[in-house]
């Protein structure tokens, strides 16, 4: 084997691993939280609670096919994008 060709692969092993630990520990759970959210968003029905990403409590008025209208008070309704919202609040709360 040249002395080319050996020190490429002494060079390339250990950037393999770490691009596979990268992997492993980094984007997979991301796009798993991403899924997650997503089924999240796609499950949202009339009366839900929600949280924006700007901080803003609202509850579902209306589902359109890219944004959502949220009842933030008496008579006041907002449009968001369906991607702001950041958390669905539990029934409960």
């Amino acid at each position: 084997m040249p002395a080319g060709q050996n020190a490429f692969f002494q060079l390339a092993v250990p950037l393999l691993f770490m691009f596979l630990m990268f992997q492993i520990l980094v984007i997979r759970p991301e796009k798993k939280k991403q899924q997650e959210h997503k089924k999240r968003i796609d499950a949202l029905q009339k009366n839900d609670r929600v949280v924006t990403a700007g901080g803003i409590y609202g509850t579902v008025v209306q589902i359109k096919e890219k944004t959502i209208v949220l009842r933030v008070d008496d008579n006041v309704r907002i449009e968001f994008d369906k991607e702001s919202i950041s958390t669905i609040k539990d029934p409960q709360n």
